[in-house]
């Protein structure tokens, strides 16, 4: 009855589209009416037949977006289970920076760089690229890592803020078929490293610093501690190092061996000079499954999960997500508020297939909350993305309709966390009354959308527009049975997709047998060991009923396990637990306290559009919390992670639940803080069930609290 509720208090309809019959999405249909002697009337019609033959869906995609490569016969098992993570398109050869980098033009604008203003530079100047300039410093770029030695298979990072030079790296490293590894600036060193630590990458590319809240933050100090680290494993990158808050030259606290951008750019342009390729990208196509790059997603327990992505499914996904679903075109101009650590950074990055202009910002997004609408403005912005969290934070102190023309403005994306009804009605009411608002869905683990946008169907206030395209995801009670529409569930996908990971690093021919098994058996526990065979995504979700042709929206109830979602950045509580085992655990005494155990799960805000951290702890017998204490934990997690890992609340417990196999119990505490009865949690499979009647009291305390 829950998710009826929700679906009662949310219909209302708030954008149609004028024309959908000329969108891209019609276009598709009508083409695969043709193709397959068919009958498709509606984008219901259109999504059901995508699911059930996703060998000839997603063949039909390839066509239509006209990718660069050998596509061969080959598409996929249509009879296999997701478990079984079948291959795509075996036959296939290509390069997903070609693709990507298809574009020569030398009018057409590839990429503004804008930066956040401060008191040294209130008016911060532009920074663009061509298509033919981009392609030029690609060129570069490949021509330098080759003379470094590397070769397809090889890891090239990047500890890096939202640049151009970020972005030509990545395109230059999968150019030559390196897989891609990237953390944001604003994590601490000691996170970056657990996660460059697994893939010990070849080269680093860096910044010697970030704007953010008005202010200028030197990196390389946090850079150097990474590089420390990682050597003391006998992990030894080549360096290469942007003068993003100084001069050229300015190299205050670089290391002998460090190499500037301007210089390793320059060595590139001799060496490719020198072997006469007439300025070319010798691209390197590899098989469609050919690992493009790792993202990490965090589990409560353990290390981040190092996730690899297979290119030509990202390639496919991106092509038919932003060229068919959103109707993106060269003329767009798209802009996403992300950091380089999050997935939307790839996203983004991707909109560069479609020829389109990207709008790269590097800065915080409300120190000034007019700074990005003039922009979109200035650069006459079409596509907006951001998060719910920062939706929900600008209708607090702004409404941008009332200081801005916003013309150009077309589409809004929203992701991170669930975007609740009442942000709806801010969005179209306070910034414009006639753009698409596309809430979207899917995450790190896919590196694209289970459900989003689609310039064919209507927008509902509180609801995804639509499941995507070859996107078989539905609800799933606890049973394993499908939900009914509008009845809550597990959101799983029940046949395989191209954008599946082709697993955990290390991958077979990557590392030692025994470290490729384990990440085998953490990939198959990480996603198929709740409903056998199936994709289990770990969001909780209502898919609605069906409207005007659609197959059914969805609203996103948040999640179902215990990652940490505040603000909608996820991380796992395994980042906090470190910090704690090494800075306050019992073998380490701190003169504040000493920590015994802990356990720290998400309090839903605001009906579910945000969370906060909650970290519990047990205190030594006799020691009670401190507020010196409260602080230094605060301060050792903003130090060792970022910001955003600080929990809102530090409580003490006298013990912590625990199952009979000694796991922390993260999701049923998370229940009961955010109001459900004791009586939904099994007893049996606790060591100490008894310790939860103080979680009970104290969940009343915290939900009173706002």
């Amino acid at each position: 009855m829950l998710g009826v509720g929700l679906v009662l208090c949310c219909h209302g309809l708030l954008y149609k589209p004028e024309r959908p019959q000329e969108t891209r999405t019609f276009q598709l249909l009508k083409l695969v009416n043709r193709k397959y002697a068919l009958q498709l009337e509606s984008y219901h019609d259109l999504y059901r037949w995508s699911v059930a033959h996703i060998d000839e869906f997603w063949s039909t995609v390839w066509d239509e977006t006209e990718i660069i490569g050998h596509k061969g016969a080959h598409v996929v098992d249509n009879s296999a289970l997701p478990a079984t993570n079948p291959p795509w398109f075996v036959e296939a050869k290509l390069n997903w920076a070609e693709n990507v980098l298809r574009s020569r033009s030398a009018d057409k604008i590839a990429l503004v760089q804008a930066t956040e203003p401060t008191s040294s530079a209130p008016d911060p100047l532009l920074r663009t690229v061509t298509y033919a300039g981009l392609y030029s410093l690609v060129a570069d770029l490949v021509s330098a890592l080759l003379s470094l030695g590397l070769k397809a298979g090889d890891r090239v990072a990047a500890y890096s803020s939202n640049c151009i030079e970020n972005v030509a790296a990545c395109l230059a490293a999968t150019a030559i078929g390196c897989i891609w590894v990237s953390a944001a600036a604003d994590f601490g060193a000691e996170g970056v490293y657990e996660r460059f630590e697994q893939v010990r990458p070849t080269v680093i590319f860096s910044v010697d610093g970030v704007v953010y809240n008005g202010k200028v933050h030197p990196h390389v100090p946090k850079f150097s501690s990474l590089l420390s680290s990682l050597r003391s494993e006998g992990i030894s990158p080549k360096v290469v190092v942007v003068n993003a808050i100084t001069t050229q030259g300015d190299r205050t606290g670089w290391q002998g061996d460090w190499i500037s951008w301007s210089n390793f750019v320059n060595e590139g342009k001799m060496k490719k000079l020198g072997r006469d390729k007439g300025g070319e990208i010798e691209w390197s196509r590899q098989k469609f499954d050919w690992p493009l790059w790792i993202l990490f997603s965090s589990g409560t327990t353990g290390r981040p999960k190092p996730i690899v992505h297979r290119a030509g499914g990202l390639l496919l996904q991106a092509k038919k997500e932003l060229m068919i679903c959103a109707d993106l075109k060269p003329e767009d101009v798209f802009f996403y508020y992300t950091t380089t650590g999050w997935m939307m950074w790839n996203f983004l990055v991707a909109g560069l297939t479609v020829g389109c202009t990207l709008v790269l910002y590097d800065g915080s997004p409300l120190k000034d909350p007019s700074y990005l609408w003039r922009l979109t403005d200035d650069l006459g912005i079409t596509i907006f993305g951001t998060s719910a969290k920062y939706l929900d934070q600008l209708s607090k102190v702004y409404r941008p309709r009332e200081h801005h023309r916003l013309d150009s403005l077309r589409h809004i994306y929203s992701t991170g966390s669930p975007l609740s009804p009442p942000l709806f009605d801010f969005v179209y009411q306070s910034i414009k009354n006639d753009v698409l608002l596309g809430s979207i869905t899917g995450g790190t683990d896919i590196c694209s959308l289970f459900a989003g946008m689609c310039t064919a169907l209507p927008v509902y206030r509180g609801e995804i527009q639509c499941r995507m395209l070859g996107m078989a995801i539905e609800a799933f009670t606890p049973t394993g049975i499908r939900a009914g529409p509008d009845e809550a569930g597990d959101l799983v996908c029940v046949k395989p997709f191209p954008c599946m990971p082709i697993g955990f690093w290390p991958l077979p021919g990557f590392g030692k047998e025994d470290a490729v098994q384990a990440a085998k058996d953490r990939y198959q526990q990480a996603y198929f060991s709740v409903f056998p065979g199936i994709w289990y995504h770990g969001d909780h979700a209502v898919i609605t009923r069906s409207k005007l042709g659609n197959a059914g929206g969805l609203i996103m109830l948040g999640r179902s396990d215990g990652v940490l979602n505040p603000g909608g950045v996820r991380f796992g509580s395994a980042e906090l637990y470190d910090v704690l085992d090494m800075c306050f655990s019992g073998s380490t005494s701190h003169p504040t306290g000493t920590i015994i155990d802990y356990l720290a799960v998400g309090q839903s805000l605001e009906g579910g559009a945000d969370e906060r951290v909650v970290l519990f702890i047990k205190l030594m017998e006799g020691e009670r919390m401190s507020a010196e204490l409260e602080r230094k934990i605060k301060e050792e997690i903003r130090v060792r992670r970022t910001a955003r890992h600080v929990p809102s609340r530090i409580i003490q417990v006298t013990d912590i639940p625990y199952t009979l196999n000694g796991k922390r119990v993260e999701v049923p505490v998370k229940k009961i803080i955010n109001g459900a009865p004791i009586s939904s949690i099994n007893p049996a499979t606790l060591r100490n069930p008894e310790c939860l009647d103080e979680y009970v009291r104290i969940g009343q305390q915290l939900r009173d609290e706002v």
